[in-house]
C-alpha cells in the first residue's frame, strides 16, 4: 500500500507525520549503511583499565618523520635523541612509518595515513634496520617509542585490495571512502578475516621491533570489540605497552586503551583563547567529561598536533604558552608536537600533510622563551607528583570569565595554578584558605616579581602562575 493511497484515508496531519517518519527512517538506514561509528555505551559507573605508572607520568612527543629533521628519516630522529631526552619527554610517537599509496594520492607526497602495506617501511624514512637502531637507541636512553596504526582505511593501491571483501561497498558494489577522505578506501570490520589480518600486523610490530605500543588513528571508527581482542593478543607478546586512541569515546577506555584524546577540552580551550567562550567553559567541559567516562579514565591533553593549525598561529606566542601551561598542569598526559619547543609555525595539517615542509628549528633564535618554557614546565611536572597523579579541585577567582584557577593535590603537597586566558591584565583574588602558606613555584623564566601574596593575585595578559605548599 503506497503513501499516495494512504493519503486518501487519513487526516492530513497523520499523512505529514508518516512522511516525516519515513524520511527519518531512510536517514537512519543510510547512516547505518555507510558505517558511521555508534555512540559509546554508558560506562560512567565502570572503571577504566588500570594503567602503568610510566604511562600516567608520561610526556608524549609526536614526531612527523618527514618534517622533523633536514634528513626527513629515522636517522635524523636518532641524531636528536639526546636533545629530546634533555627536554624531558618520555614517549616518542612516530606518525605513520609505512609506504604511502600513490593511487588517488593528495599533494605531491601523499598522506602518511594512506597506507599501502602495513608490513612495509616508507623508503624515504630508511630501512627496517634503521628503525630497529632508532628503537634500540631510544630504549638505551629510557625513552619509549610507539608508532601510528591506521586501522580504519588503506590507500587505493593497498596490497590488501586483492581481498575486496576487506572493504566497505556501496549499493552498486564499489569500494567506498570515509567522509571526504577520497585518497583512502574504507575497511570493513564485519569481515572476520580482516580482523585476523590486522591483529597479526599489530603483533608483528611488537614482536619483531620491540615497540612500546601504538597510537591508533580514528580509533572510534573501528569496533570496540576489535580493539579489546587486539589488546589481549598483543599483551601475550609484551604486556607492558601503551595504547592511545585518537577518539573521545568512553567505552574504549574500559578494556582496550590506556589513553584517549581530550578532544572536547581541546576544542573548548581553543574557543576560550580565541575569545568566543568564557574561561568557565573549560571547567564545565572537564566536569562533563569526568561524568561520562569510566572512573579513573586518563586523557591525553594537547593544544597542537598534526591535524590542527599551529597553536602559535591560532593563539599568538603568549596565548600558545598559556594553552600549554594548562595542558601540562591539568590532570592527564600532555602531548608536545614536534617544533612547539622552538615556536615553529610550519603547518602540517591538510593540505600541508601531503607535502614535505620541514620544521624551521631556527625559529628558536627569535623565540628563546619557548624551549626554556617547555623544559621548565616538563621538569615541574616531573618533580611534583601532585601534577602527575594528584586530584583536581577547581577554585573560584574574581574574574571567572577570563581566568581559570584550580588545585592539584596529593597527600604531601598542593599546587595552585592560575592562568589568564585573555589579552587583558588581571588583578583580583583566588578563593583559597590560608593563601599566605603558598610559595610561588612559577618557572624562573616566567616568574615576575609580584608584591602581593595569595589570595591576592595579579596576572599579565596570557600570564600563568603556579604556587605550592607542603601538606606535611
Amino acid at each position: 500500500m503506497g503513501l499516495r493511497k494512504l493519503r486518501l484515508k487519513m487526516p492530513k496531519q497523520w499523512h505529514t507525520l508518516l512522511l516525516k517518519t519515513a524520511a527519518l527512517s531512510m536517514c537512519v538506514a543510510l547512516l547505518g549503511a555507510i558505517g558511521l561509528p555508534q555512540a559509546s555505551r554508558d560506562v560512567a559507573k565502570e572503571s577504566a583499565r588500570a594503567i602503568q605508572p610510566w604511562i600516567r607520568d608520561a610526556v608524549i612527543y609526536e614526531i612527523f618523520p618527514r618534517a622533523f629533521s633536514p634528513e626527513g628519516n629515522f636517522n635524523g630522529i636518532a641524531a636528536r635523541l639526546d636533545g629530546l631526552k634533555d627536554l624531558g619527554v618520555t614517549v616518542l610517537w612516530l606518525m605513520p612509518i609505512h609506504q604511502i599509496g600513490k593511487e588517488k594520492k593528495k599533494g605531491s607526497v601523499g598522506s602518511p595515513y594512506a597506507v599501502r602495506d602495513y608490513y612495509s617501511i616508507n623508503p624515504d624514512y630508511g630501512t627496517k634496520g634503521d628503525l630497529r637502531r632508532l628503537i634500540n637507541e631510544a630504549h638505551k636512553r629510557g625513552l619509549k617509542i610507539i608508532i601510528d596504526i591506521v586501522a580504519n582505511h588503506t590507500s587505493w593501491d593497498s596490497v590488501m585490495m586483492k581481498n575486496p571483501d576487506f572493504y566497505k561497498h556501496d549499493a552498486q558494489g564499489k569500494i567506498i571512502w570515509p567522509y571526504d577522505w577520497t585518497d583512502v578506501a574504507w575497511l570493513n570490520y564485519d569481515n572476520a578475516k580482516l580482523r585476523d589480518y590486522m591483529i597479526e600486523t599489530l603483533k608483528y610490530w611488537i614482536r619483531d621491533f620491540d615497540l612500546d605500543g601504538f597510537r591508533c588513528d580514528v580509533a572510534g571508527e573501528v569496533p570496540v570489540d576489535f580493539w579489546e581482542r587486539a589488546r589481549a593478543e598483543i599483551e601475550k607478546i609484551k604486556p607492558d605497552i601503551v595504547m592511545l586512541a585518537e577518539a573521545s569515546k568512553p567505552d574504549l577506555l574500559v578494556k582496550a586503551f590506556d589513553l584517549d584524546y581530550a578532544w572536547p577540552l581541546h576544542s573548548t580551550l581553543s574557543a576560550v583563547l580565541m575569545g568566543s567562550s568564557p574561561a568557565t567553559a573549560i571547567r564545565l567541559v572537564w566536569e562533563q567529561e569526568h561524568a561520562k567516562f569510566p572512573r579513573g579514565a586518563t586523557h591525553m591533553l594537547f593544544s597542537d598536533n598534526h591535524d590542527e593549525s599551529r597553536a602559535i598561529a591560532r593563539f599568538g606566542e603568549r596565548g600558545a604558552l598559556a594553552a600549554s601551561a594548562l595542558v601540562f598542569t591539568l590532570d592527564g598526559v600532555p602531548l608536545l608536537y614536534n617544533g612547539m619547543e622552538a615556536g615553529d609555525t610550519s603547518e602540517s595539517g591538510a593540505p600541508a600533510l601531503f607535502e614535505r615542509l620541514p620544521i624551521f628549528w631556527g625559529n628558536v633564535e627569535r623565540r628563546r622563551q619557548f624551549p626554556v618554557f617547555y623544559k621548565q614546565i616538563i621538569a615541574l611536572r616531573r618533580d611534583h607528583p601532585a601534577l602527575r597523579r594528584g586530584e583536581t579541585d577547581w577554585i573560584r577567582n574574581s574574574d571567572q570569565q577570563r581566568v581559570v584557577s584550580f588545585l592539584r593535590r596529593d597527600g604531601s603537597e598542593e599546587l595552585l595554578i592560575a592562568i589568564n586566558m585573555s589579552n587583558r591584565p588581571f588583578a583580583g583574588f583566588a578563593e583559597v584558605a590560608n593563601g599566605s602558606s603558598f610559595k610561588d613555584a612559577t618557572p624562573d623564566y616566567f616568574s615576575i616579581a609580584h608584591l602581593a601574596a595569595l589570595p591576592a593575585l595579579t596576572l599579565d595578559s596570557w600570564e600563568f602562575r603556579i604556587f605550592r605548599r607542603a601538606l606535611r
